[in-house]
């Protein structure tokens, strides 16, 4: 085996976290289109299927270093959220909580000089700057535009899909 005891176990508990980040985006999308605000929704459809390429990518990654993946129990998220402003601060939040267990995965890889993990975890420290910026542009988007003009922010969404 490649990596080490401990960093497989790191490794499969950041599995279980991107898998429950992407549940978490399934809800919130789901909870948006209940809420017949179906370009949020798309988002955050979109948003949960990248999570779980993330985990596949951790799951492959493990396998490949001759590691076992050991998927841990997944918590129910929430499915419901008082505000759209409260469902955008939940994913920013949720982002912050990833991006500090990868800064940890790398921080154990970098002690256990595991360069192999160190490398593969660089792309991911990368694309956690992208998710904070967009979860935060969200956010403020939400914020700006208030509740009472949630359409202004759905339409927004039309109109810039498809530019980045």
């Amino acid at each position: 085996m490649m990596i080490s005891v401990k960093m497989q176990k790191a490794l499969n508990a950041q599995i279980g976290m991107e898998f429950a980040a992407a549940m978490k985006y399934d809800a919130m999308a789901a909870h948006f289109e209940a809420e017949a605000l179906p370009q949020a929704a798309k988002r955050f459809f979109k948003q949960a299927g990248e999570e779980r390429e993330h985990a596949h990518k951790f799951l492959r990654y493990v396998l490949d270093s001759g590691g076992r993946v050991q998927i841990p129990e997944i918590p129910a998220q929430p499915h419901t959220y008082r505000s759209s402003e409260a469902a955008a601060q939940a994913a920013l939040d949720s982002e912050m909580a990833v991006t500090k267990s990868i800064h940890k995965l790398m921080d154990l890889a970098l002690e256990e000089r595991d360069h192999a993990t160190a490398a593969m975890l660089q792309w991911f420290i990368t694309e956690q700057v992208e998710e904070i910026s967009s979860a935060d542009q969200f956010l403020r988007l939400i914020q700006r535009a208030g509740e009472k003009n949630i359409l202004a922010v759905e339409d927004y969404l039309a109109d810039t899909a498809g530019q980045k």
